[in-house]
């Protein structure tokens, strides 16, 4: 990234038909820790990688509750996040209030959205650097909903944003399939393969690193933290990173006891003497 004469405001559009400020804002999500969601047919499911600004310091908060039926999960500034969050308990709150029910997910997602696209189209505002995984679950089931900064809302069966998210993304790509007749239980540990992916190669998922979210079916949308995780991390098993591995299918077989054994010599060395280039 670098500055040019189109990237001072989010409202000039590049000869090119670009908005590099909405670009800045995409790349800020890159740099900030993962999260990743995932839907099945009775609920959905977001786990995130928290980070700790220092060893003395405490852990970022990454997933947050919205209302009895919906939660998110973040990736990029976190500030921007807490304001997303505060409007979107204002509206299921004025939803409870006035029409005594839970507000539809794709309602509220539409209206971050739209909140999202207005600092596009205003001089002297600048996009939220977040994107969103938005988790709820309503009368038409579960959801699982993307937001990014230019006021894009979409819907999937599996996401991941943040740093190194595509090899998540590799993983739900590949397992998707899977997904829609999981059960819970099954559903978190895709979660947290995916977001192991995400990890550098000499990290772990830890309880203190580690945040998982729920909400379904009879499910009123659940928050584990800390202690809570150490459960999910122990079915798991291993919480290292698997980053530059080969799967399983792909590695060469390993010889056997019944490959044959040849007593036969190894070749002898011969001396070679190479000929000499000359100049004439």
């Amino acid at each position: 990234m670098f500055r040019n004469s189109y990237d001072n405001d989010s409202i000039t559009y590049s000869p090119t038909g670009r908005l590099f400020q909405v670009e800045y804002a995409l790349e800020a999500i890159k740099q900030g820790s993962a999260s990743v969601g995932l839907v099945s047919k009775t609920h959905a499911v977001v786990v995130a990688l928290k980070r700790s600004a220092e060893e003395l310091g405490s852990y970022q908060k990454k997933i947050i509750r919205i209302d009895d039926h919906l939660g998110i999960a973040l990736a990029g500034l976190a500030p921007d996040a807490r304001v997303l969050s505060n409007f979107m308990r204002q509206q299921a709150m004025s939803s409870r209030m006035i029409y005594n029910r839970p507000i539809p997910i794709s309602r509220v997602v539409s209206a971050i959205g739209d909140k999202a696209q207005r600092n596009t189209q205003t001089y002297g505002r600048r996009p939220y650097g977040v994107g969103l995984l938005v988790a709820g679950f309503d009368e038409t089931g579960p959801h699982l909903f993307e937001f990014q900064p230019s006021g894009t809302v979409l819907e999937y069966f599996g996401a991941a944003i943040g740093a190194r998210s595509q090899s998540a993304r590799t993983y739900l790509e590949r397992n998707f399939d899977q997904f829609p007749e999981a059960s819970l239980e099954d559903l978190v540990l895709h979660g947290l393969r995916a977001l192991r992916d995400t990890l550098a190669q000499d990290k772990e998922l830890l309880a203190q690193n580690t945040s998982i979210g729920i909400v379904g079916l009879d499910t009123k949308f659940t928050l584990y933290d800390n202690d809570d995780v150490r459960g999910w991390l122990e079915k798991l098993g291993n919480v290292g990173s698997t980053r530059g591995r080969r799967p399983p299918e792909e590695r060469e077989p390993e010889a056997t006891e019944d490959a044959p054994v040849t007593d036969a010599p190894p070749p002898e060395e011969t001396d070679t003497v190479e000929p000499i280039e000359t100049d004439a």
